[in-house]
């Protein structure tokens, strides 16, 4: 979940569902993107903001990041689509796939391991190469994970808003 509502919301939707269910829950006090009003829904994601030059799809804790990075983004003249994918797995593949034809650029924005992650579900989802959509996926990349203050983790796998701007004006 990107804050505390969404988890409030999560928590509610899945104690409802009937099968088994994994919460990832980062530890970092985060910015609330959300208010009381949040309905939650497995298997779809939320466009945060329209764009149609590139789109930022987002987890967790990143969530927060790409807003910033959208914004950081408009003042350089860039029209970004933001995405909050709550749910990896059912990843919301109808509103992933018209991102990817709608803007042919995708970033995903993890803080966790690249492979096997969100990442990952994006581009089985656009069938990368066969559509002409570009993908990069931001997170952790193959090292072995360690522990610290989680802020400054996320400095240190290049996570941040300025990280996600960068990847962003190289893809385009």
């Amino acid at each position: 979940p990107a804050d505390y509502y969404e988890m409030k919301a999560a928590v509610k939707a899945i104690a409802a569902y009937n099968g088994p269910v994994y919460v990832r829950l980062g530890r970092l006090a985060i910015e609330t993107i959300n208010d009381e009003s949040y309905q939650f829904e497995l298997g779809k994601g939320v466009t945060l903001r329209d764009g149609k030059d590139i789109t930022i799809v987002a987890t967790g804790l990143m969530v927060a990041e790409a807003i910033e990075a959208g914004k950081m983004l408009e003042e350089k003249g860039i029209d970004a689509r933001i995405i909050n994918i709550h749910t990896i797995k059912p990843l919301d593949e109808q509103l992933v796939c018209k991102a990817a034809q709608e803007t042919g650029k995708i970033i995903t924005v993890e803080e966790h391991s690249v492979i096997g992650g969100l990442g990952d579900a994006v581009c089985a989802a656009v069938n990368v190469g066969s559509n002409g959509c570009q993908v990069v996926k931001m997170g952790v990349h193959d090292v072995y994970g360690h522990s610290g203050p989680g802020g400054d983790l996320i400095t240190e796998f290049g996570l941040r808003a300025a990280n996600i701007v960068e990847e962003a004006l190289k893809l385009l």
